[in-house]
Parts: C-alpha cells; sequence; structure tokens
C-alpha cells in the first residue's frame, strides 16, 4: 500500500497487477479499500487491467475531516427540504475530483471506473465532471439522489444508522458491523457470519472513523439530485443492480440507466446490497464489456 496526495488530500491507495488499462475501484459509504474482495480484484487483473484501490477521504487511511466536527444529518436533510444549502465539508463533487486526482497522481491519463454504492455515484461524477479522465462506467447497486426513489425498506436504514455506542471496543464494533451486513445481504447469496465477521473485525483494527462515515452520508445526502450532470455522461456504461437490494433499491439502478445516454442495465435476482462472490462472474464480465464497449469506440 501506498499514499499519493491528490486535490488536496493524501489518498492511501494499493495496486493489484499490471496491465495496460487501469480499472479504478470506487468503494461505497464507509468502506475501506480492504472492503474489496481480493478475489474480485485477482479476477479483473488476471483480464489484463491494472486494478487501483482506494481508501476514499474520511474513512480508512486517507485524510479525515475530524476539524469539521460530526455530521448532522438531521440539519442536512431539512436544509434540502427547505431549499437551502447545507453546511457538510464536501460533497460528492470533492470525492470524484479525489478520484480523478489520484489518477493523474499514478500517471493515468484515462481509467475505467468501477464503482459500489456510494462509490457509484462517485463514479457517476467522475465520469460528468471529468470525462477526460473516464474510458468506461459501471455502476453497481446506485443511484442518482432523485428524491422519487424508494428509500431504503425500515430494517436496511436502522441498519445503515447503527453506530457503536461511543467507547465500545473492537468486538462490539464488529458485532454491530456484522449486523448491518445481514440486514443488507444478498437473499440468493448468504453471507458467511464467521468469515465475515472477521473481515469487518479487521477493518475495525486497521481503521475506525465513524463520525468520517457520517460526513460521508452527509455529503451524499447535500448533492442532492444529479441526474442534470448524470445526463452529460458519454463515457459507455453498464448499471448493475440486485433486484433485492433493501438499501439502495433497484429503481435507484433503473433511474441511473435511464438518465445515462446509452447506458445498459443488468438487474440480478438475489442479488442484494454485497459483493458475493457468487456474483463475481457478473462484475467482471459488466467491466469487460464496458472497457470492451469503449474500445470500440475509441
Amino acid at each position: 500500500m501506498a499514499r499519493a496526495r491528490a486535490n488536496g488530500v493524501e489518498i492511501e491507495y494499493d495496486i493489484v497487477g499490471d496491465g495496460p488499462e487501469t480499472v479504478l475501484m470506487i468503494m461505497g459509504l464507509g468502506g475501506q479499500m480492504t472492503r474489496w474482495p481480493p478475489a474480485l480484484t485477482a479476477r479483473i487483473a488476471a483480464e489484463g487491467f491494472r486494478v487501483v484501490v482506494y481508501d476514499n477521504r474520511d474513512v480508512g487511511l486517507s485524510t479525515g475531516f475530524d476539524a469539521a466536527g460530526p455530521a448532522d444529518i438531521a440539519a442536512v436533510i431539512t436544509a434540502m427540504a427547505e431549499g437551502r444549502k447545507p453546511e457538510v465539508p464536501y460533497l460528492l463533487d470533492d470525492m470524484a475530483a479525489d478520484a480523478a486526482g489520484l489518477l493523474d497522481a499514478l500517471g493515468v491519463e484515462r481509467a475505467h471506473l468501477f464503482g459500489v454504492s456510494m462509490g457509484g455515484m462517485i463514479g457517476q461524477m467522475v465520469a460528468a465532471n471529468h470525462p477526460e479522465k473516464t474510458l468506461s462506467l459501471v455502476s453497481v447497486m446506485s443511484t442518482t439522489g432523485a428524491r422519487a426513489v424508494p428509500p431504503p425498506t425500515p430494517e436496511a436504514q436502522t441498519a445503515l444508522m447503527a453506530r457503536a455506542p461511543d467507547g465500545a471496543g473492537v468486538e462490539v464494533a464488529a458485532d454491530y458491523a456484522l449486523k448491518a451486513q445481514i440486514a443488507i445481504q444478498s437473499p440468493g447469496y448468504p453471507l458467511d457470519p464467521v468469515e465475515t465477521r472477521a473481515r469487518l473485525r479487521a477493518d475495525i483494527v486497521r481503521a475506525y472513523r465513524p463520525a468520517g462515515v457520517g460526513r460521508q452520508m452527509a455529503a451524499v445526502i447535500a448533492s442532492g439530485d444529479r441526474r442534470e450532470r448524470l445526463r452529460t455522461i458519454t463515457a459507455p456504461t453498464i448499471v448493475v443492480h440486485g433486484v433485492d437490494d433493501p438499501l439502495v433499491r433497484v429503481e435507484g439502478g433503473r433511474d441511473t440507466a435511464a438518465t445515462i445516454a446509452g447506458a445498459e442495465l443488468r438487474l440480478v435476482p438475489g442479488m442484494g446490497h454485497d459483493l458475493p462472490a457468487g456474483l463475481f462472474d457478473v462484475f467482471v464480465k459488466a467491466v469487460i464489456d464496458a472497457a470492451e464497449r469503449a474500445r470500440a469506440t475509441a
């Protein structure tokens, strides 16, 4: 692992493979780069790609924004509802600029983007705001910010907002994280609770920054409806979404595909809001197909 200066912040990153084309993997809300299954990144690298994974700002080992204080999610929601500009330290646009800046720091002229959940939103904004850096986009279990998209199920919403009490130890935090994962897992591809808890625990030991997760959530809410800018995306785009996603509902994927010109929608039965090994073929194929479309239009 290494660090790079990008868009004024320090970004922790790692690289798998040495292919001629780069795939930038953008993780979702609160997810560190260690959340990417090694078998998935290895599969993508084996297809001839250089795979770059990284910690988004405010999580993992990248620059934090603790000086901004904890996010007031209720205040952000109220401001948006009243048409006021919320007070947040950054938006999805800034996180997209981090991604583009990381590519610049690594000497990558253009990359294929693969983003999940909030990472899909960031990938969308890279493609919209930095088209010169974008070869293709795969947006997975993500959405557009449109208010008409149904909210999470009550169970998924509770899981999203649940946090271990302040001062709780690693084991308690790992228990909370596991409950959240179980609440949003793919019903057709159930997780192994022992393996999942061990992975989540390792992430907590690496970096535990719940306040950063809150600020990321505030950035998503404050970024609002992004469809106007998503309509400017010209990069070949594939949208992958689970039919059974309880957190970002399938309508979010449908809206993303309907908004981005020429986007292809791939709905996956039995998929929730995670990256089960049983669906690696789906994800790898999406990367390959999007890349092939980009080469065909180059």
